[in-house]
């Protein structure tokens, strides 16, 4: 089966995310790699059908990556940057997503 441009940005930006973050690494080009990513996510990725679903998991993932999980012991050291960085790679793509939606709500009156 064929992926497109999305799917591939998709798993790139899972995977980037978390192995930056399992190096303990945030930040810099790290994040300016996530933010392109989600960025490509937001534009091509998300249908009509997925809007409320991707938002609702994005307002999940964002409140949690503030939620302090780097302060949990033991894996905290570890969960805090991988947080972060999927922070980084969703918020970019959740921003785009309601843009889309308030335009096309704005359309419909």
């Amino acid at each position: 089966m064929k992926m497109n441009i999305g799917e591939y940005a998709f798993l790139a930006g899972v995977v980037i995310a978390i192995l930056a973050g399992l190096a303990m690494l945030t930040g810099g080009w790290v994040a300016i790699v996530l933010v392109l990513l989600g960025i490509i996510v937001g534009l091509l990725n998300i249908s009509a059908k997925e809007t409320m679903p991707f938002l609702l998991a994005s307002v999940t993932l964002l409140l949690a990556g503030s939620a302090g999980l780097e302060k949990l012991p033991l894996v905290g050291a570890f969960i805090g940057p991988i947080m972060a960085n999927i922070v980084a790679f969703v918020a970019p793509a959740a921003v785009i997503i309601a843009l889309k939606t308030v335009f096309d709500l704005a359309k419909k009156k």
